[in-house]
This record gives C-alpha cells, structure tokens and sequence, in this order.
C-alpha cells in the first residue's frame, strides 16, 4: 500500500500475536499475518483510487434540475482511533447545473472514502466537497448514519447508539426548503 513491504507488514501482525497469544505459533494462527495482509489490502482498497477519476464519466443532464438521491449506501469502515469497525447507510443527493453522474459512481465514492482508516465526519465532508468539485452542482447534500464498534464492544459498550453525520453545499446550505424536500426524500421509504 505504501512505502512498507508486504513481509515487513506480516512481521508487524505477527508481533501484535505474540502481544495477545502465548501460543503464537499454534495452527490457526500459523497463516494468520499473511491473511490479516490479504484482508487489510480489500479493505483499504479505497488509497488506490481517485475520487475525480470515479466521478469523471458524466452525462449530459437534459435540462434536469431537480434532486438526484441515492438513498441508503451500506458501507462499511475502519476508525482511525481504535481499528474497529463501523457501518452504516450514506445518502447522496445533488442538483445537477448541465452534468449527472452515473448513479453507481455515488455509490463507489462512498466506498472510496470508507476503505481507509477514517472518521465519519471526514468520509462525509470528502464525498460532498468531491460531488461539489467534479460535477458543479447547484447543491450537494451527504448524510451518514453508523454504528461504530468502538462504542459497541469497549469503553461505554452502547450497541444501539447510531452517528449522524451530514454536510450540505449550495442551494441545501443555504436554502431550508431545499433541505426540507431533501430530508422527506431520504426518509421516504417507498419504493
């Protein structure tokens, strides 16, 4: 991934073993560095990729000017504080000036940002600032909704506790009608 060697980053696994397991060296754990690697490359496959080459493929919007939303994403994610996982819904949502990107290209930003070590605030700022950068959008809404396992399996161990995070560009900043429609659409659940 970086500058560190593919045996170099075993051996680091292979010391975080030796830290939790007296037996390190038992069969199930024999392979684990070289699977624990295989993994860590899938998971944070998100360093590899360029938000504007996922968003370059756009099309000619025809004279659309209302709301495009892709409503709940699953994505999933690493926290940069305690290497634990969380998961969530992403919605996305921008009113195109003379460009639209494909629908599937939303859904691939939100996991461009959410295979890196990351925090909720950040995935979500990245993915409105990049739709606002590469398609010039009247406005640009993003809404995150996680459970983080940092806050189910350690400190205050809260199973149910859900994030929202959101950032809002253009017209859904600065125009409260705008978000209201924004937000009945995203809780709308019919299909």
């Amino acid at each position: 991934m970086n500058n560190i060697g593919r045996k170099e980053a075993e051996s680091a696994i292979k010391t975080l073993l030796k830290y939790l397991e007296d037996d390190f060296n038992r069969e199930g754990l024999k392979e684990t560095p070289k699977r624990v690697i295989d993994s860590f490359d899938e998971i944070f496959a998100g360093y590899q990729q360029r938000p504007s080459e996922v968003l370059a493929s756009t099309f000619n919007a025809e004279g659309y000017d209302g709301i495009v939303l892709l409503r709940d994403i699953e994505f999933y994610s690493t926290c940069e504080h305690h290497l634990q996982p969380f998961s969530g819904r992403a919605h996305i949502a921008y009113i195109p000036t003379d460009r639209i990107v494909g629908i599937s290209k939303l859904a691939r930003i939100v996991e461009l940002y959410a295979r890196r070590l990351q925090n909720q605030e950040r995935i979500t700022i990245s993915i409105v600032d990049d739709i606002v950068e590469n398609l010039n959008p009247l406005g640009a809404g993003v809404i995150l909704e996680a459970r983080h396992g940092c806050m189910q399996c350690r400190g205050v161990s809260k199973q149910n506790a859900v994030m929202t995070t959101s950032a809002m560009r253009g017209v859904f900043f600065e125009d409260s009608g705008a978000r209201s429609e924004l937000m009945q659409l995203i809780r709308s659940r019919e299909l």
